[in-house]
């Protein structure tokens, strides 16, 4: 006689004060482990634009298949290298000229704008929000852990290899961890956010591309120094919708201070001019085909999630916005609200039984063979 268990409902919410206690340490463990999920994160990502490489060379080179991925890892591999020769060797001594001067050139530029009330009142604000947040102290930790950077990005472009090889084995893994009458829906999530990602990597590589040049342009014909530098930096901040781009716009400001009154009033005019052409032509046309996310929300939850992440989750902020706006409509508006939202076509991982496998292992006659959603 168990005089002292609990009956049925101190059972049932016992079980839920155990559910929520071992929530908040799993949240709590993996904020811990903030930056490794990152880099996680980014080496997925990075998967994901190995791939989108190996399909060019698949289907339009005709090259087979595990050829197509090595070719996409190379050509990865060798985008990264490039911009590393482009920084280290070809702009070297503009880099250098960018990171000396720094400090000197955003006094420089935050006296210029504190001559007016309005705008001291701005450069005061923006120098205590940046003081202590999380971004600023590991932009500190950049300065002076360049091996921690290095050690870093070294980790990101294994694990994408990694992840590139045989991404199906990650996703059976996650599948098995999902009761099985839930398989389904998480599987088609799941190929909805790579399908959504590898076009938000095709749109923004345009994007980077129309903003680098445009930029380049516009500072050169201004008489700004490091002008193709400032060009490089430009584009690859557009990685960052909004943030990156006003916090590139910083050191050319800066520079162009120097230089008189007349190049920074073209740097000014060039940055106005392209977010309007980029912002009202190009974006819109190039992420026809995209998640549209409004950009009140991508400006807040950028920042929301550099202020969590620190600045390796800013750099990836914008991929993750989108993998959360994806789930959304995939997992609550499709599945939970019945919502008519199209899946992603791609080949099942799930058998008949609902149990993962590998949809490219030999058909032994025992099951039917896979068919596309």
């Amino acid at each position: 006689m168990n005089r002292l268990s609990p009956d049925a409902d101190d059972a049932r919410f016992i079980r839920r004060i155990l559910y929520i206690l071992v929530i908040a340490a799993v949240a709590a463990a993996l904020l811990r482990a903030g930056d490794l999920l990152i880099l996680a994160f980014g080496s997925m990502l990075g998967a994901i634009a190995i791939h989108a490489l190996a399909d060019v060379y698949r289907d339009h080179l005709r090259v087979p298949e595990k050829a197509s991925l090595g070719c996409g890892m190379a050509t990865a591999f060798g985008v990264v290298g490039f911009l590393v020769w482009l920084f280290g060797v070809q702009f070297r001594e503009q880099v250098n000229v960018l990171v000396t001067q720094l400090p000197t050139l955003l006094d420089q530029l935050a006296a210029w704008a504190s001559q007016s009330p309005v705008g001291a009142k701005i450069v005061d604000a923006v120098q205590q929000a940046y003081a202590g947040s999380k971004v600023a102290q590991d932009v500190g930790g950049l300065v002076t852990g360049a091996g921690e950077l290095l050690l870093n990005t070294l980790l990101l472009l294994v694990g994408a290899a990694f992840f590139a090889a045989d991404p199906g084995i990650y996703q059976r893994g996650f599948l098995f961890l999902i009761p099985p009458t839930k398989r389904p829906a998480i599987e088609d999530a799941l190929f909805d956010v790579g399908s959504t990602l590898r076009l938000w990597l095709r749109s923004s590589l345009i994007l980077m591309t129309s903003m680098g040049v445009l930029i380049g342009i516009g500072l050169w014909i201004s008489g700004v120094p490091s002008a193709a530098a400032l060009g490089l930096l430009a584009g690859l901040s557009e990685f960052i919708p909004y943030i990156g781009p006003t916090a590139a716009m910083i050191p050319a400001l800066g520079l162009a201070a120097t230089q008189g009154t007349g190049p920074l009033i073209g740097s000014l005019v060039t940055y106005a001019v392209v977010r309007l052409i980029q912002t009202n032509f190009i974006t819109p046309y190039v992420q026809a085909r995209v998640i549209s996310i409004p950009p009140a929300i991508t400006v807040f939850a950028i920042i929301g999630i550099g202020v969590i992440f620190g600045i390796f989750g800013l750099f990836f902020s914008a991929a993750l916005l989108v993998v959360i706006f994806t789930l959304v409509r995939s997992l609550y508006l499709r599945e939970v609200l019945g919502e008519d939202i199209p899946r992603s076509r791609h080949q099942t991982l799930l058998g008949p039984d609902l149990t993962p496998h590998d949809p490219d292992a030999r058909f032994d006659g025992t099951d039917p063979p896979e068919t596309l959603d």
